[in-house]
């Protein structure tokens, strides 16, 4: 792959293997966040409350047309934890759409670990049932995944809540198949699409979700605190703002009380919003979808390398055999997950990488598994992946 990473603004001398966690945002874009900030600076009362009503406008209807929705469906958010707090805490209060005690939200075993403290939180205060779905490793098929999920619904089941790319796991759950099946059954679908974003091209109306949030700081590489929540509009009256301020009752209503109840939070930075037009634009100047696709084939080459070298199973094929679900799906992308041997100390090896080796990689143990999550960016190259797979053989001894 062509080596990009002079585009970007991280450590030349770290190999940079964690652009799940938080992103990397290029230098392009980062010099267009400054500068709205430059620009709030400069005059801050034309800013706030003159013009940045109409400049958040624009940039939720570029946000909006990227995700294949209307502009009123779309708001932003500093991160999708923050947007899943404000959900879980309206359905648990609202009249609307109450969640009783003893009602039930089905979930995975393989959701971030912020969003199920959230749900916990909200869930506990009302005597709600949080129901974890075990997914064991490896998973192979759509269907059978799909099936084992479904199995989980009870007569009590009020909201589905579930990852489109899972934080532990890098897996690609069919979302869209589960979603339909939700709205068959009168459940509201609620999926974390935190990864989704910038590693495939999103089409909020064909996933079919009733709610759907993601974060342009990772994938799509926005500046840090840029994250979108999508709400279909039949269901926008549940959700009350999480923070009420001059968009509650607004005295220059915008036409769409989901916008002016949850845009709006008082005096706040809105520079990481307005950037987020400009790392769509860098990703087509850049023809990020060939980018996309050379970081897959990396992904899938370091993959078998480490899984070998390890001798340890994939916890996934690159496809899954769905038969009616679309099979030219995949697994993973752009970021993957290996077993690591049960005997390594997953703390001194993180270190050790870090340290010796200065390669950045998240390990960590997940549901009694050693894991190492490997990210692969535009920056990234097989020189990189190649010093990974020869320190955790020198490690391992």
């Amino acid at each position: 792959m062509k080596n990009i990473k002079d585009l970007f603004m991280l450590d030349p001398g770290v190999v940079f293997l964690n652009h799940g966690s938080f992103g990397a945002c290029p230098r392009k874009v980062f010099d267009v966040y400054q500068n709205w900030q430059r620009e709030l600076e400069l005059q801050p009362v034309e800013f706030l409350s003159r013009r940045s009503i109409e400049l958040l406008a624009s940039a939720r209807a570029e946000l909006a047309e990227y995700l294949g929705v209307s502009d009123d469906e779309v708001v932003y958010f500093t991160n999708p934890t923050t947007a899943i707090n404000m959900v879980a805490r309206s359905l648990i209060s609202n009249q609307e759409y109450p969640l009783q005690a003893g009602d039930e939200v089905l979930t995975t075993d393989h959701e971030y670990g912020a969003m199920d403290r959230t749900w916990q939180y909200f869930c506990r205060k009302k005597g709600v049932r949080y129901v974890k779905a075990a997914i064991p490793l490896p998973v192979c098929d759509y269907n059978e995944f799909v099936e084992k999920f479904c199995s989980g619904i009870s007569a009590r089941t009020r909201v589905i809540f579930i990852s489109h790319l899972t934080s532990p796991t890098a897996l690609i759950f069919p979302v869209k198949e589960i979603c339909r099946r939700a709205r068959e059954a009168g459940i509201l679908s609620i999926v974390d699409g935190a990864h989704a974003i910038g590693q495939m091209r999103l089409n909020l109306k064909d996933i079919g979700a009733d709610i759907y949030t993601g974060a342009c700081h990772k994938w799509l590489m926005a500046p840090k605190g840029s994250a979108f929540l999508y709400a279909r509009s039949e269901i926008q009256p549940w959700l009350e703002p999480l923070v009420v301020s001059w968009g509650y009752e607004s005295e220059y209503p915008s036409g769409s009380q989901y916008v002016d109840y949850h845009e709006w939070q008082g005096t706040r930075d809105l520079a990481a919003f307005l950037s987020v037009p400009s790392a769509i634009e860098f990703q087509d100047q850049q023809n990020w979808r060939q980018v996309r696709s050379q970081c897959h084939e990396l992904a899938v080459e370091t993959r078998d390398q480490l899984n070998e070298m390890l001798q340890q199973e994939p916890i996934c094929p690159l496809s899954p055999n769905s038969g009616s679900i679309r099979s030219s799906e995949a697994w993973f992308l752009q970021m993957f997950t290996i077993r690591l041997p049960d005997h390594v100390d997953i703390i001194k090896l993180k270190e050790n990488l870090y340290d010796r080796y200065r390669i950045e990689v998240p390990t960590y143990t997940w549901n009694n598994h050693n894991l190492m999550r490997v990210s692969i960016q535009g920056y990234n190259t097989r020189g990189d992946t190649t010093l990974l797979v020869d320190a955790l053989r020198e490690y391992l001894g």
